[in-house]
Formats: C-alpha cells, sequence, structure tokens
C-alpha cells in the first residue's frame, strides 16, 4: 500500500509543475524535450488517481497492529476475613489454673481477624514502593457522648479494641530478577504463614495456629533486604533488622509479642538476622527453609545496668522448614519450627521483678519452643468436567498441629504443661473464584497435660483435670491484586 501511494505522489509532482502552463507543447531550450499541455497533464493526473483508488478498492484491509499492553504502574489489592465461631470452652483467663472451676462453659465470637490494603507503584528504571495497611478485629474506634448521669460531662468512649497498623511500607530498587534491594517495613521471611498468609493460602478459618502462637505473626520490621530469583527453581532473601524485645517474651506465646514495641518507635539497640531459601525444581513442589538470629535483652528503652544481669545476651535462634504441594487437585503442606532462646532463666527472673506499670508479662519463658503441623485437601469438583470448566473449586481438607510454647524450660523457670497441646481440624473450603474462599471447619485442642492438683475450699488435695478445646468456626475471605 505505502508502494502505490508513492507512485500518486510522483504523479502528482509530474503534472503539478504544468497546471500553469498553456495548453501548448513546449520545447526545453537545453535538453530538447517536449512537455505535454496542460489539459493533457490534467487527464493523465486524473487517470492514475482513479487507477489507484481502484486498486485500494481492491485490496483487502490490513489489520491494526496490536499494541503490547501496557504494564500498569499502579497495583491495588489486598485481603479480607471476616469469620464467626463457637468455641465449647471457657474463655476466662484462669481457664488453666482453674479448669475444674470452668467445666461445661463456651462462648462464640464475631471477627474481622485481618482486612488489608495493598498499594504498590513502579516508578520507572528498576523503583517501585510498596504499603500494606492492616485493619485487625475490625480497627479502633472512639466516640463521645454525653454522660446524663455525670450532669451532662462529654465522655470519649473506645468502642470497638482493635488495631490498626503499617504492615508494609518499603522502596525497592530491582537491578535484575537474581538481584532486589528492598529498604523500610518489611516482613520477615521465617515460617509458613509469615511468608504465605493469605487466607487462601491455608485450609484453616484462622491462621495455623502452632506458628501463629510461638513466632510473631504476621512478623513484619524495619530493616533491608536482599532477594531474588536464580533461574525458575530458586528464590533467595536475606534480611538486616532490629532484635526483638525480651520484656515482653511470656508463657503462652513465648516470643510472639517481642516483635512489638510499646513506643512511637522501634529500639534497636540489639540487631538480627534472618534468611529465607526456596526451591521450585519439582513442579508444583516448593520447598523451603528459613531461620533468625540476635540478641533480645536489653533491646528496651533503658539498657539494664545490674551487674547481676551483666552478659545476659537473651540470644534468639529460630529454624525452619515448610513445604506446599499442588497439583494433581491435591494440595498438601507442612511445616516445622524449633526455637531457642538462651539465658531463658535469667530473663524470667527479670522480667518477675518488673514494676506492674511495665510493658512486660511478667511470666515465665522456656528456653526452647516448638510448631510442627500439616494439612491437605483434595479438590472433590475435580470430578466433575463442569464444575471444573467454570474454575470452581471445592476441598475437604484435615489438618493436625503439635506446638509446645514450654518445649523444653530451665531447672529455675517454672513448666506449664497446658502450654503444650496437639490440634485436629477437619472441614471444607469452597472457592467460587480464584480470589474468594468459603470456609468451615471443626477443631479440638488436646492439651498435652490431663490433670493437676489443686487444694479445694476445704483444703483437701484434689486432682482436677484440664479441659479439651473443641470448636466450630466458618468463615468468607479474600485475596487479590487489581492493576490499573
Amino acid at each position: 500500500m505505502q508502494r502505490k501511494f508513492l507512485w500518486l505522489a510522483l504523479g502528482l509532482s509530474l503534472a503539478l509543475p504544468a497546471a500553469a502552463q498553456g495548453d501548448e507543447t513546449t520545447v526545453d531550450a537545453v535538453s530538447g524535450a517536449t512537455s505535454l499541455p496542460a489539459t493533457k497533464r490534467e487527464q493523465l493526473k486524473a487517470e492514475l488517481k482513479a487507477e489507484i483508488l481502484e486498486e485500494l478498492r481492491q485490496e483487502p484491509p490490513v489489520e491494526a497492529a496490536v499494541a503490547e499492553p501496557r504494564k500498569p504502574r499502579l497495583t491495588i489489592g489486598g485481603y479480607g476475613e471476616a469469620v464467626a465461631s463457637r468455641n465449647f470452652f471457657s474463655d476466662d483467663y484462669k481457664k488453666y489454673q482453674d479448669a475444674h472451676l470452668h467445666k461445661g462453659e463456651s462462648h462464640g465470637r464475631f471477627d474481622l481477624p485481618h482486612v488489608v490494603i495493598f498499594l504498590g507503584y513502579d516508578f520507572g528504571r528498576g523503583w517501585s514502593m510498596g504499603t500494606e495497611i492492616e485493619f485487625e478485629h475490625g480497627g479502633t474506634e472512639s466516640a463521645v457522648e454525653i454522660e446524663e448521669e455525670e450532669a451532662g460531662e462529654y465522655e470519649s468512649e473506645i468502642e470497638r479494641g482493635g488495631e490498626v497498623a503499617l504492615e508494609q511500607f518499603w522502596i525497592q530498587k530491582s537491578f535484575s530478577p537474581a538481584l532486589n534491594l528492598r529498604m523500610g517495613h518489611i516482613i520477615v521471611p521465617v515460617g509458613a504463614t509469615n511468608m504465605h498468609h493469605m487466607p487462601t493460602e491455608f485450609f484453616g478459618v484462622y491462621r495455623p495456629e502452632g506458628e501463629n502462637t510461638i513466632l510473631p505473626c504476621t512478623w513484619h520490621e524495619t530493616g533491608i533486604s536482599l532477594w531474588g530469583m536464580l533461574g525458575n527453581q530458586w528464590r533467595y532473601e536475606v534480611m538486616f533488622l532490629p532484635g526483638l524485645d525480651s520484656d515482653r517474651f511470656n508463657s503462652k506465646g513465648w516470643i510472639h509479642d517481642g516483635a512489638g514495641s510499646p513506643y512511637e518507635f522501634k529500639i534497636g539497640n540489639s540487631y538480627a538476622g534472618a534468611f529465607r531459601l526456596d526451591n521450585y525444581s519439582v513442579p508444583g513442589l516448593r520447598l523451603s527453609v528459613s531461620g533468625y538470629g540476635g540478641n533480645s535483652f536489653n533491646n528496651t528503652l533503658y539498657p539494664q545496668t545490674n551487674s547481676r544481669y551483666k552478659g545476659v545476651k537473651g540470644t534468639v535462634l529460630v529454624g525452619a522448614f515448610d513445604f506446599a504441594y499442588d497439583a494433581h487437585n491435591w494440595i498438601v503442606r507442612g511445616n516445622f519450627d524449633y526455637g531457642h532462646l538462651s539465658d531463658a532463666d535469667m530473663i524470667t527472673a527479670f522480667n518477675g521483678s518488673m514494676p506492674a506499670s511495665s510493658v512486660s508479662a511478667k511470666q515465665a519463658v522456656a528456653s526452647d519452643a516448638i510448631a510442627t503441623g500439616i494439612e491437605a485437601g483434595y479438590n472433590f469438583f475435580s470430578l466433575s468436567p463442569t464444575l471444573q470448566a467454570r474454575g470452581q473449586k471445592f476441598y475437604l481438607f484435615g489438618r493436625y498441629e503439635y506446638y509446645d510454647s514450654m518445649f523444653k524450660t530451665p531447672a529455675r523457670v517454672q513448666h506449664y504443661k497446658w502450654c503444650g497441646r496437639q490440634r485436629l481440624a477437619a472441614g471444607i473450603n469452597y472457592c467460587p473464584l480464584k480470589s474468594i474462599v468459603i470456609k468451615a471447619e471443626y477443631s479440638i485442642g488436646l492439651l498435652n497435660a490431663n490433670s493437676y492438683t489443686y487444694t479445694d475450699s476445704n483444703g483437701v488435695a484434689r486432682t482436677g483435670h484440664y479441659n479439651n478445646e473443641p470448636a466450630i468456626s466458618i468463615g468468607i475471605a479474600y485475596s487479590g491484586m487489581f492493576s490499573r
């Protein structure tokens, strides 16, 4: 087509100079060449134009080139959960110390465990940004009311005791797929749940109980991370971050609360490191190892100067293995986490001596903690070609966990056997769409300890038995990324 337009342009350029001439034939004085009269030129021009237009009409239309879609620079996404549970055990804070007083009790809960908004932006030239704002348990609310009983005074009240937190904020420079530098507030890549905490990445209505008990979850800290993909089979990540705060360690949760800070900033008297390595060599299978190491004692606003605690470091070491298999309509996931805390006896003594106004739980802390679990589910909609064609999935799953926040304790630290337990769960996951899941499960917690001794009101020693913890839970959740 371009060639025909060139011919048209050439024909017009030959004809136009003659437009100003008369109808008579002229002879060039130098070359002796003759020129056609203007009327003849106009006739030839018209014939040439008509011929080209006819050819254009007969030419089949050329499809317009399909432009490659432009990579979106703004990414919006997130995830959220709405759940309801009926727990057939007591909610009293002394349900373990006085288990015999709380037999047959139950309680129900409605909750929004996590609602997260993600915003990402690609600045170009390898620079990008990511943020996550998390509303735990619906966030916080307050209201101003007029109290008639108090002479019409205005009073501010907390309406909801949730939390709003900045879970992530980072700036990243990508040099290549194998080398990315991320700086800011980042997810600590230790354990299965921290790296894969979307509600579509686990079967249970709530996050896996074992890891969510002994480790901060979701664990996020301000630091520097280096990560990348080595081909299609390996992913690595190393991270530099501030250490945990041993003041906030406790019996039931081990180091779980040590990542938080009661202040407007995170204290960084001690430093730590974390790493993660993922392998994807087998199709459908991910194998991962991760770890953490750092000191925790004196990582507080006022470091301890008492000579009794000289040399106490409170070194936290965590090693974890996890895997996920997703193929042949099966999903199988598992994890194993083991942690060690040095100087657990000295930290227990120190926390117990802190004043009541302190942020410390003032509880015994174990030297070692453990959490392991495995879950498996089969997509029964794969047996129906119609449902499979619609992209819907229906999983029947089972899960087993064992965890103990006081797996080992020093001789001078009281050992609470009820901190160790097995948990069994079975349920369903219905996915009408890829990003939406409806969940239901029955679970039961079986405490390691079977009995304990207590003294009744008459001063007689008796044997009590711990209560198992069955529950029924339902929930709906979504997760996804939306680009514009």
